[in-house]
Formats: structure tokens, sequence, C-alpha cells
């Protein structure tokens, strides 16, 4: 499961075994859970968390994604 960023109480990460789903990247605090599709970027699911809340980690996304795109290619392509 490897990390793309830690930002506040946040981790972005992927799971191993996603690769042949389309880009993507998780998110996860405190046992809450979202998902956010990157090539458009949006909302594929969120558990746990509250609408303010997702949009202030859709905001954090939105300023790393082409970091994400990067390490997701990285390492489901190597």
């Amino acid at each position: 499961m490897p990390v793309v960023l830690i930002s506040g109480p946040y981790r972005l990460f992927f799971y191993s075994d996603e690769g042949t789903e389309p880009v993507h990247v998780h998110v996860e605090r405190e046992g809450k859970e979202a998902k956010f599709w990157m090539q458009p970027l949006r909302l594929a699911s969120a558990e746990g968390f509250g609408a303010a809340e997702v949009r202030r980690i859709e905001r954090i996304v939105t300023q790393h994604k082409q970091a994400i795109i990067r390490r997701w290619h990285e390492h489901f392509e190597s």
C-alpha cells in the first residue's frame, strides 16, 4: 500500500492490487476513507467524512493531482 502523501491528518495512498482500475487515490483519516478518480478529478466514494471535510480533501487532492498521477504510473507501470 504505497503512501503518496501525508497532509495534516490525511494519508493519500494506493492499494497495490488496483492497477487495472483508472488512476485514483484513496484518502484515509481515523478509519474514514474516500476515493478520488483523477482523470477527470471527481469523488468516487466517501465513507465517514462529512461534506465539508470531503471538500477540504478534494482541495488537497487537486493541489497534488499531477504528483499523484506521476506516482501512480511509477508504481503500476514499473
